[in-house]
């Protein structure tokens, strides 16, 4: 590790929106935490950041053990030699009409959107004290946490809890010099997504081409975005030229949720 270099964790790294946060910000300079409940998709990132002349390390992590989180923390402070953001980006989502909601379907959203979130913050800021400094911490909340999208309370619900989170760490943080922020993505071309879009079009014996399109045609560009461009927006996040910006969401959806 170079002198003074900045060091990320980012939660959800292993693939999708959070390996291009991981890329992006090691391409910024940082050296990366790349946290995943699957390691072989963390080491897989880690791996493909040193062999491009970057700095990183991965690590297992289950965002919904405050433990686990709380551990890889001190675990990245430790090989990394320093901790200044965490991008708290792991999350799942799936469709949840509500009159079909079950308890399970609640505690497993919530417990990962929600307390993984919440224990990354908490994780973050004591070690920021700890370390002496402030800090960045960035969460992902969704333009289904600006505006409710139909069928999908639960993931909508937890989306919107984010930035409320956010918003209140942001004012009880601001006097240690740590800055809270989310970021809200829209219809992005990620494995997640897929995913969901099937189990969309799978309910209406439709095809996963369909899935996608009841989501994406409401996108004011016409088109779904690239992981990297919501990386490009965290970037910005964890760098200096967003130091003023503290309890805000910024909404990188193509044009969806406007305010």
């Amino acid at each position: 590790m170079t002198e003074n270099k900045k060091v990320a964790l980012v939660t959800g790294g292993g693939q999708g929106i959070g390996e291009a946060i991981c890329k992006r910000l090691a391409k910024d300079g940082f050296a990366v935490s790349v946290t995943d409940l699957k390691l072989e998709n963390a080491e897989r990132v880690a791996k493909e950041i040193n062999e491009n002349g970057g700095k990183a390390i991965a690590l297992q992590v289950d965002v919904a053990s405050r433990d686990s989180i709380f551990a890889a923390v001190d675990k990245t402070a430790e090989e990394l030699g320093d901790f200044n953001v965490i991008v708290n980006n792991a999350g799942v989502a799936q469709p949840s009409p509500i009159d079909t909601i079950t308890p399970e379907q609640y505690e497993f959203i919530f417990n990962i959107n929600v307390a993984g979130v919440l224990w990354g913050i908490q994780a973050a800021s004591i070690k920021f004290k700890e370390l002496g400094h402030g800090g960045r911490i960035i969460s992902a909340s969704s333009q289904a946490g600006v505006v409710g999208n139909p069928e999908l309370a639960l993931y909508c619900g937890s989306k919107f809890a984010v930035r409320g989170i956010t918003q209140t760490a942001a004012k009880d943080l601001a006097q240690f010099g740590i800055n809270v922020t989310a970021f809200a993505p829209g219809i992005v071309k990620t494995p997640m997504m897929y995913g969901v879009a099937h189990d969309v079009a799978q309910a209406a014996g439709e095809s996963d081409e369909w899935g996608m399109e009841q989501f994406a045609q409401h996108v004011t560009q016409g088109r779904l975005s690239e992981p990297e461009e919501v990386a490009a927006g965290v970037s910005f996040l964890a760098g200096p030229d967003s130091e003023i910006m503290t309890g805000q969401t910024l909404v990188i959806d193509g044009g969806m949720a406007f305010q």
